[in-house]
């Protein structure tokens, strides 16, 4: 069973869908009990990062999220979930984040449409078994500010936007994508597919 973790700021309804069209149980939860016995967590999220945080730390899932990592089942960030697993972010100020994976969350600056919006090619930069028979093909992306790990080896898969941008990211059993795999056809399907798989 996927728990899908519902601090009030995320596109719930599509992530669970997306999971149970694989035949996977997915349960939308904000009790940490439940997060805590799911064999794999899902942290979606949409909007600002600094809002996000304060309403994780008011849930009191912040600690949740963490001590869930600290199991060493598999828990993925979606979009602005991923961004959350990162040290801080400058969006709107300055904000700590969960600090599972070191790095920042930084704005996107150029004479270029912010926020990064469609549909780019991913390029993979080292094997996981996130991506084990999946493409580099197009996923879909809305978001103005992208992260930048301290740590080359927690890259798995960029894009390019202007510059390389983080699509991808992965350290042990913790895992972040910045587009939306529920949004993204065969690809993101695949990619979910085998986050699932490693939830077994």
């Amino acid at each position: 069973m996927i728990a899908i973790i519902d601090y009030g700021m995320g596109n719930l309804h599509s992530v669970s869908k997306a999971v149970e069209r694989l035949g996977v149980e997915a349960v939308v939860t904000s009790d940490e009990e439940r997060i805590m016995a799911a064999s794999g967590a899902i942290l979606p999220g949409v909007g600002a990062f600094g809002d996000a945080m304060e309403h994780l730390r008011e849930s009191k899932l912040d600690g949740a999220v963490v001590r869930y990592a600290e199991t060493g089942k598999p828990l993925l960030g979606i979009c602005l979930g991923m961004q959350l697993l990162f040290t801080r972010s400058e969006e709107h100020g300055s904000h700590e984040g969960l600090n599972l994976l070191p790095g920042e969350v930084i704005r996107f600056s150029g004479g270029y449409k912010v926020p990064h919006m469609g549909w780019n090619r991913l390029q993979f930069r080292q094997p996981s078994p996130l991506l084990d028979g999946v493409e580099e093909g197009h996923v879909y992306f809305v978001h103005s500010y992208h992260v930048k790990p301290e740590q080359p080896s927690d890259l798995l898969a960029t894009t390019d936007y202007y510059q390389q941008v983080t699509a991808i990211v992965g350290r042990d059993n913790i895992y972040g994508m910045q587009f939306h795999p529920e949004k993204s056809g065969s690809i993101g399907m695949k990619l979910l597919s085998n986050f699932t798989a490693l939830c077994k």
